[in-house]
Parts: C-alpha cells; sequence; structure tokens
C-alpha cells in the first residue's frame, strides 16, 4: 500500500508539488555551559522527505517564506531576550 503526503507552507499555506524545490525549519538548542546559558537556534536546510515528516519541522515554499518565518522567530526573541530552551 502506497503512501500519499502532502505538504503545505506553514508560512502562506501553498500546497507543496513532487517538483518544487523547498526547505524545512525548526527550533533546537544551543548549549551553554550551564543550563541557563542554553539558548533556542534557528535551523533551516533543504527538503528531505524523510526529515519533513517531524512534528517540529515547518515546511517552507521559499526564500520569501523561509525570511517571514525568521522574522518572526526574532521578533519572538527579542520581546524575551532571556529565553532558553524548552525541556
Amino acid at each position: 500500500m502506497s503512501r500519499s503526503e502532502s505538504y503545505h507552507c506553514d508560512v502562506c499555506g501553498k500546497l507543496k508539488s513532487d517538483t518544487e524545490i523547498w526547505w524545512m525549519a525548526w527550533i533546537d538548542c544551543f548549549k551553554g555551559d550551564k543550563p541557563e546559558e542554553d539558548q533556542p537556534l534557528f535551523k533551516l536546510t533543504r527538503w528531505s522527505s524523510a526529515q519533513a515528516h517531524s512534528d517540529d519541522v515547518k515546511h517552507l515554499c521559499g526564500a520569501r517564506c523561509s525570511e517571514t518565518l525568521i522574522d518572526r522567530w526574532i521578533s519572538d526573541q527579542r520581546e524575551n531576550p532571556e529565553a532558553h530552551c524548552e525541556p
């Protein structure tokens, strides 16, 4: 039995086609010397069907939506500069 999947851009809602080159983003943790020095880390990479299944991955259709997501993340970090990694 084959599995049919569809992905939508988490910023603009566009449906991914098989021929388009998309991107994935997620938040990781940059470890400090002590837990209170840990910082959220934004990661962006090219599309991988195997990794696109992860619950924490954001699907992005291109540069504009990637930049929008990064801008939103930076704004969130500015609002809470003492934010640490979530457990």
